[in-house]
């Protein structure tokens, strides 16, 4: 169980990170760094609202204080301590709420110049990862083209690498034919493979056959010499016995 346990989560692990776009994780990053630079400044903005709260309650209770001396003074003036001593008296409360408002007016400002330092340094942060994001955004988008460019480009390497081999096979096969067309006209020439179309002969049989038609018609002329030979011989005994007149030798010849 453990080991599918393991099996499962790796391959889930594995999934996500397919399925993971850094670009979209920084830019998560960076909104969740805005909100709470954000929560920050409102926290400062309500210190400090507070602080005013309190400077004007200051403002108002010295002002409470100075009028109550100027009255005791006056009440002194005129003869009327009672009166002096209990516009003192109220002074004096008034000064110890004076006090303990000075004293949360400081925590108060102690307070908001932390957070202020705070949110500062915050947004020096956020500024900085906000550069890092769009230069590590710009990294990977260039990557991934290069990337993509790269796999198209493999792919058309493989393809030309297909019909580079179809060429190379069709060369071959055409230089197998070229090859096998030239043996077989040798071979018809030199008379080892008969041409049954009876078109085709070789030098030999060529050279035959001119000497046999050279020779027919040497005996077909040496024929037709006798014959004319034996006709003159017969023709002059018949003239000669007969005793007819000679006859002109052209119209023997048209004859």
């Amino acid at each position: 169980m453990k080991r599918m346990g393991m099996i499962f989560r790796a391959k889930a692990n594995k999934a996500m990170d397919r399925a993971e776009d850094p670009r979209e994780t920084l830019d998560y990053s960076y909104q969740k760094q805005l909100e709470l630079l954000q929560k920050v400044r409102r926290g400062v903005a309500d210190v400090a609202t507070s602080r005013k709260r309190l400077e004007l309650q200051l403002n108002q209770l010295q002002g409470q204080s100075s009028k109550l001396e100027d009255q005791g003074k006056k009440a002194l003036a005129l003869g009327r301590e009672d009166l002096a001593r209990e516009a003192l008296s109220r002074r004096a409360a008034l000064q110890q709420q004076v006090s303990d408002l000075e004293t949360q007016h400081q925590t108060l400002q102690a307070e908001e110049d932390k957070l202020t330092m705070a949110a500062q340094r915050l947004q020096a942060k956020v500024d900085a990862f906000r550069t890092r994001k769009e230069t590590i955004k710009a990294t990977y988008t260039a990557a991934q083209a290069q990337t993509r460019i790269g796999e198209a480009f493999s792919g058309i390497s493989e393809e030309m690498g297909d019909v580079g081999m179809a060429i190379q096979r069709a060369e071959d096969r055409t230089q197998e034919l070229q090859a096998r067309s030239g043996a077989i006209d040798e071979l018809l020439a030199s008379g080892a493979l008969d041409d049954p179309t009876g078109t085709t002969k070789d030098d030999l049989t060529s050279e035959l056959d001119r000497i046999s038609g050279g020779a027919d018609v040497e005996f077909e002329l040496e024929r037709m010499k006798a014959e004319l030979a034996g006709g003159s011989s017969e023709q002059q005994a018949l003239e000669s016995g007969s005793g007819e007149g000679q006859q002109d030798p052209s119209k023997f010849d048209k004859q």
